[in-house]
């Protein structure tokens, strides 16, 4: 069997080249050059930040250098300093190419600059005080629900809102609330968990819809005429099924007093992905998308979704000690071992075809390592506080 931490060391490896540019973080291609043709994207920058941040914690030569790239990245040219918050991408030299606000990217500014500060990169501490400043001000609305996105003076909204961003800021207040010790952070995350999950998904059967109007009303047809697409695909996606069910787990070991439906829509989360998504076409893995009647729409197996059912299943176990989950794991690394990993090319192949081909339908090259490096390093963690402060020894 793969060992993970060694496995994380030959991510990270194989990631160093796409800070190539003073901008951020470049896109790799399969072979991991970068690739000066696209532009830099912030989401993109902020989770290669908040690895090597990870990285420098566990003691990694060189990712300190690497995550203060980053941050001054973060700091400079991906920030849009007329209007405030981040651009959503920048030509390699800087431009603009992409101005819009979204909510998705900002989150992962907040996440890459809480572990950013843990591990005491400079500017970090003004970059996560910006950071949630931005994402209090523009990106939840009265109610406390997030905001997809902005135009770049952050002055009319989408008129779309959206389970994937949601479930991101659930992430990065997280790690905000544990890093900043204000518990109103882990209070947002819970309002929006209680809202999506055990409001919306629970009547869904736990299958949650991916897309909603501007006042919240689910619209399970969106996207049906471009069910592939890479951020907002038609149907249910069980990889974020995975996700909100580690994430609930998170949130109830970070709060004092934590409602008791958090470890059961946990389970339920996790018990729909796995009965509509794994091995439902005949070959193995976990398919991309299913609709609402639970058959499979996008057939590509994602690197990213056998990531996060590995650290979702070993959440499971940890909380409830019940051996099913932990074979649960095993099964989904095993898949990770056959199918994933890149021996040749390195990293991991982001996507499969249904027969567990690499393909290029919705993913080309290797853009990061955030999905498969937390893979290798979750599992080995408690539940709470955020990885950041358990790898620096602040439990």
């Amino acid at each position: 069997m793969t060992d993970p931490t060694a496995e994380g060391h030959r991510l990270l490896d194989f990631a160093r080249a796409s800070a190539d540019t003073s901008t951020g973080f470049l896109w790799l291609d399969d072979r991991g050059v970068p690739d000066p043709t696209r532009p830099v994207h912030t989401w993109v920058t902020t989770r290669m930040t908040h690895c090597f941040a990870l990285a420098h914690l566990r003691g990694e030569p060189g990712a300190a250098e690497l995550a203060s790239h980053g941050v001054r990245s973060l700091t400079g040219p991906l920030r849009d300093t007329p209007y405030g918050g981040w651009h959503a991408a920048v030509a390699p030299d800087g431009r603009p190419v992409d101005s819009t606000k979204e909510a998705y990217g900002h989150a992962f500014v907040v996440l890459a600059a809480t572990s950013a500060v843990v591990a005491g990169i400079d500017e970090a501490d003004d970059l996560l005080a910006d950071a949630l400043a931005v994402v209090e001000r523009h990106f939840l609305d009265d109610a406390g629900r997030v905001v997809d996105g902005f135009d770049r003076q952050l002055r009319y909204a989408e008129p779309y809102r959206g389970a994937n961003s949601s479930m991101h800021m659930v992430e990065a207040f997280l790690a905000a609330g544990d890093v900043t010790g204000d518990a109103d952070w882990h209070r947002r995350a819970l309002h929006i968990a209680e809202h999506l999950i055990h409001g919306v998904a629970r009547t869904f059967g736990y299958y949650l819809p991916e897309h909603y109007a501007a006042d919240w009303v689910p619209l399970p047809d969106y996207n049906r005429d471009s069910p592939a697409d890479q951020f907002r695909p038609y149907g249910c996606t069980p990889g974020h099924l995975l996700e909100w069910s580690r994430l609930l787990l998170d949130l109830e070991a970070s709060l004092t007093e934590p409602p008791g439906w958090l470890l059961e829509d946990a389970r339920s989360l996790f018990a729909a992905a796995v009965t509509s998504g794994w091995h439902v076409d005949g070959e193995p893995g976990l398919v991309y998308t299913v609709d609402w009647d639970q058959q499979p729409v996008v057939r590509s197996r994602l690197h990213w979704v056998h990531a996060e059912a590995v650290a979702a299943a070993a959440a499971l176990n940890r909380r409830t000690k019940e051996q099913c989950y932990a074979d649960w794991q095993q099964r989904f690394w095993g898949f990770i071992e056959r199918f994933l990993i890149d021996p040749v090319g390195g990293s991991w192949h982001h996507e499969l075809d249904a027969h567990n081909v690499p393909s290029a339908q919705l993913w080309e090259g290797k853009p990061d390592i955030y999905h498969a490096y937390q893979a290798t390093l979750l599992p080995t963690l408690e539940l709470a506080p955020c990885a950041s402060m358990q790898l620096a020894g602040r439990v």
